[in-house]
């Protein structure tokens, strides 16, 4: 087998099919330097000799493999070319990806090769602790898995059957995609959007809009919340950030955006249409903020908040925005908290 193997190897790379293929496909499946390292960091280590075959083509699979070191060759059948996968590649995603699902090649050592396992509960605990690493990643397999798509529906026209097959497994595939990108978007103790979502929305805003309302920003501050941390512990004041992003999402209306900047601080971005508007924003917030009580276990504690808020002058970014509130903020803090206080942007 070793040598029909090593004969098929070299008619192979003869194939202009295969050859006109490789440089695409072995760019869309190689990984980067920090991929590659968490991936062999983890994945249980196998060795395989030349013409061992990995998983045959119909076979239930469940895991990926990464490539350390060697080469394997996919073959798909029904007169599709060949693909190679080298160190530093990966192939059989979809089987990780969805769980369960039919190999749709068969994979086959050229050479000696050591390669990595990784099966679902690996990718569980990546995706619970490099979330946003994983979303790149697999936003970059899922474009690699549409073009690949592509090529399939060009060959695979009289198979209908494995054609719905590979769409609907796409679409599982975009699901998983479209989970991660909110995992990595989401502040995971309030379950507002974090910092890295607000960013992506403000790359999304359209400055040249002609509608009348105005862009403002307020910027949310607990008061006295180390004092929360350290008479009550850091669970009590997990839940008083909880109830009070509650009730800050409230405030927020259609096409605003609430989030949690990070420790004690949120932000919200607001469509308003004047001053009056926002000072009313910012005096309920600070009220409905009042009204919350947190039980503790010999009194029920008061919790408070103080506002910084300004209009966004939407010819400066976002840290001029910030700087505007921010400093707004610090004088609501400054006369003791519980309160609001507006700065008026130059220009606005």
């Amino acid at each position: 087998m070793s040598s029909k193997m090593s004969d098929d190897r070299s008619g192979t790379i003869e194939s202009p099919l295969v050859a006109a293929e490789l440089p695409h496909a072995r760019a869309q499946r190689r990984l980067t330097e920090i991929e590659f390292t968490l991936f062999a960091s983890i994945g249980h280590p196998r060795s395989v000799p030349p013409g061992e075959t990995i998983f045959r083509k119909g076979e239930r699979g469940r895991a990926m493999f990464v490539v350390e070191s060697g080469e394997i060759r996919l073959e798909f059948g029904d007169g599709l070319p060949p693909k190679l996968v080298g160190a530093r590649e990966f192939f059989g995603e979809l089987a990780l990806f969805i769980g369960d699902h039919t190999r749709v090649a068969s994979a086959i050592a050229i050479t000696q090769t050591q390669v990595r396992v990784v099966d679902n509960a690996l990718f569980d605990s990546i995706l619970e602790h490099e979330p946003r690493l994983l979303a790149r990643f697999m936003r970059r397999s899922f474009a690699y898995l549409v073009a690949s798509e592509q090529q399939l529906i060009e060959h695979l026209k009289r198979r209908n059957e494995d054609l719905i097959a590979t769409l609907h497994s796409l679409r599982q595939t975009q699901t998983l995609l479209s989970a991660a990108n909110t995992l990595v978007r989401t502040d995971e103790l309030t379950g507002l959007i974090n910092r890295r979502g607000l960013y992506q929305f403000l790359e999304t805003l359209d400055h040249s809009s002609t509608t009348a309302r105005q862009l403002a920003l307020l910027l949310i501050d607990l008061d006295r919340f180390k004092e929360v941390n350290d008479e009550l512990g850091h669970l009590a004041g997990d839940h008083a950030l909880r109830i009070v992003a509650g009730q800050l999402g409230t405030h927020a209306g259609e096409g605003d955006i609430c989030c949690r900047l990070g420790g004690d601080e949120f932000a919200l971005l607001v469509q308003i249409d004047d001053h009056d508007e926002l000072e009313t924003r910012a005096a309920r917030i600070v009220a409905s903020v009042r009204a919350l009580r947190l039980p503790s276990p010999h009194q029920m504690l008061f919790l408070s908040v103080s506002v910084g808020a300004s209009f966004c002058d939407t010819t400066a970014d976002w840290s001029a925005w910030y700087s505007h509130a921010d400093r707004a903020l610090y004088e609501a803090k400054a006369e003791g908290g519980d309160g609001w206080r507006l700065r008026r942007t130059p220009n606005l």
